[in-house]
């Protein structure tokens, strides 16, 4: 819980502040909503995510997986985009909001005064955290975690203590609610239309779905669908929205009441660091200080967090669509990158923290949608009553999206930005990376190795002839390939091969089977790949590693303009498949003597 609770809490220190800002004196009813979608709304949502992706895949697999092909991986993509943006601002934010806690601090040394260089210079520690490796570090969460909450209670119990002894600040709140807006009902309408400003509180469910391999669960479970894991980590997910519920109201209660309305505008002393401004007023500098410097912890630890969901992200999807180059599987070359992208983000945004809020929004939000999206196309033959409790989850957050966005685009700009990067470098290294082999291992049954040695003892010479799968003309084929070729049966004995294509979307192939068959007396291969041209080059470097003979393999020429057949090869696994076999072979053997021939008529 508290390896999830550090992006999830953290957002303490910064929400009750930002709350107010959106809502002014409404910001505990505001937050009421928040807590009530949170709890009726992600705990039953997400719960179900954990139920269908146990080994912590998240809402974006379970998508993919729902729409296979181009367009679910489309959709990952996309929403890769919104993803970076959620992960990257909660670096940023919360490096900010530790360095407005570092900077306010009476205690602190007046030359940490440069919000942006403080800021940029904790961005560099992390990832030079990251850089040396971070796995070793994942245990201070329990003790960061433990200290914060600790802390956010002694401030909550001394501010509701100064509440119910001065009485008179409810009285007012309540006098100033009615004179602004009359009624109920009225702040309530008000409140739900605040609702999405105030988003950020619903943070950290994605992480905690993320960890669930960590989660234990029962020893006789079935590894595949591990009941106990699922059940433990749907609790998880309901203790840390129960604990944060209590959090977030009692903060944006106390804060509402008791700190004057100038402190939470820029630059004043409770602008991002509502709580810690009362822990400093009730308990003194040594006290607010031990508070600061825990928030500080858990907001740099929540960047940490945010970076570890994004080093786990992007090799997870990009390099297995071919969209990423191998290195992307590393994590010191990711680290770098993204840590000049928070650097960038920082600068642009002045290190403020309430300017960042809205991307943040976008991210968190665009995620939670597409985990009711994904939830809704799970559930949909369940029931009536699961598909009306998912669709109106689905409708929310639709709704607070689009608002949210209206409302706040830089959010929008900047996932953008991050959507239209990955998909203009996705095609570029797809493109690059269209003539790897893909292919790392290949196996032919026992009819397929009797073809082979029939081959090998009439004469030699391996001779494989491409046809179309679905077709039965292997006559005709033959002595049309004779004819253009001049080639009689003693000279070439053909052994036919068919590679039906399969999800031309995916990119990687550990292991092509090829299966022998014979058909009106014909010998054939057959087979299935992503990538037919790298499938065909495959085989034949296998054939000629385990024969010690150079295989060749007989084509014809395809009717159609070479360059749209680049594009189908690309992204369809098809197209002009004799030059594409030959170049991917010709970049994996550079000798023309040791290399499997490919010939064309």
């Amino acid at each position: 819980m508290c390896l999830t609770g550090v992006d999830y809490f953290s957002t303490l220190g910064y929400q009750p502040g930002i709350a107010f800002l959106a809502a002014g004196i409404l910001s505990p009813l505001a937050t009421l909503i928040v807590v009530l979608v949170t709890l009726f709304g992600l705990v039953p949502l997400y719960a179900r995510v954990a139920k269908e992706s146990p080994h912590g895949q998240g809402s974006i697999a379970m998508l993919e997986n729902l729409l296979p092909g181009w367009r679910g991986k489309t959709l990952v993509l996309v929403l890769l985009g919104f993803a970076a943006t959620d992960f990257v601002i909660t670096i940023t934010l919360s490096a900010a909001d530790a360095t407005a806690h570092i900077v306010q601090n009476p205690m602190f040394p007046d030359w940490l005064s440069n919000r942006v260089a403080i800021t940029v210079y904790i961005l560099a520690i992390l990832g030079a955290v990251f850089l040396k490796g971070f796995r070793e570090a994942i245990g201070l969460s329990v003790l960061i975690v433990s200290l914060y909450l600790a802390c956010n209670a002694v401030v909550a119990v001394r501010s509701i203590v100064e509440i119910m002894t001065h009485l008179e600040v409810i009285t007012n709140w309540q006098t100033r609610l009615f004179t602004n807006y009359h009624s109920i009902p009225s702040m309530s309408g008000i409140s739900l239309i605040l609702f999405p400003k105030l988003a950020l509180g619903m943070s950290g469910f994605e992480t905690g779905v993320a960890v669930m391999p960590l989660v234990k669960g029962s020893p006789d479970e079935d590894p595949n669908q591990p009941s106990g894991r699922i059940k433990n980590t749907q609790k998880l997910l309901l203790f840390s929205a129960l604990t944060m519920a209590l959090l977030l109201l009692i903060s944006s209660i106390v804060t509402t009441l008791l700190i004057p309305e100038k402190h939470f505008a820029e630059g004043g002393q409770a602008n991002g660091r509502a709580l810690a401004y009362l822990a400093h007023l009730y308990f003194g500098e040594t006290f607010g200080t031990i508070y600061d410097i825990s928030t500080i912890l858990i907001l740099w630890f929540a960047g940490a967090s945010a970076m570890a969901g994004l080093l786990n992200l992007v090799p997870r999807y990009l390099p297995r669509y071919g969209m990423a180059p191998n290195w992307a599987k590393a994590q010191r070359p990711l680290v770098v990158i993204f840590t000049l992208i928070t650097f960038v983000v920082t600068i642009l945004f002045r290190a403020d923290v309430d300017a960042q809020a809205g991307a943040y929004a976008t991210g968190v939000l665009v995620l939670f949608m597409s985990a009711a999206f994904a939830v809704v196309l799970a559930s949909w033959n369940e029931g009536l009553g699961k598909r009306l409790l998912f669709c109106s989850i689905l409708i929310v957050f639709i709704y607070t999206s689009i608002a949210n966005m209206i409302e706040r685009p830089e959010g929008l700009h900047i996932a953008s930005f991050f959507i239209g990067t990955i998909l203009l470098t996705s095609l570029i290294s797809r493109a690059m990376r269209s003539l790897e082999l893909r292919i790392l291992n290949v196996k032919l049954d026992a009819k397929a190795q009797m073809f082979v040695q029939e081959s090998l003892s009439h004469g030699g010479l391996i001779c494989l002839l491409a046809h179309r799968p679905g077709g039965t003309d292997y006559a005709h084929k033959e002595k049309e390939t004779r004819f253009v070729h001049k080639l009689t049966k003693e000279e070439a004995s053909f052994i036919f091969l068919e590679v039906d294509l399969k999800n031309p979307s995916e990119f990687d192939d550990d292991c092509l089977e090829v299966t022998g068959h014979e058909i009106n007396g014909f010998r054939v291969f057959k087979a299935q790949s992503p990538a037919i041209p790298n499938a065909i080059a495959a085989l034949l470097l296998h054939l000629r590693d385990n024969t010690k003979t150079i295989p060749c393999a007989y084509f014809g020429w395809t009717e159609g303009h070479p360059i749209s057949y680049v594009f189908k090869y690309i992204f369809l696994g098809e197209g002009e498949t004799a030059p594409v076999t030959r170049e991917i072979l010709r970049e994996l053997e550079k000798t023309p003597d040791k290399r499997p021939k490919i010939i064309v008529g």
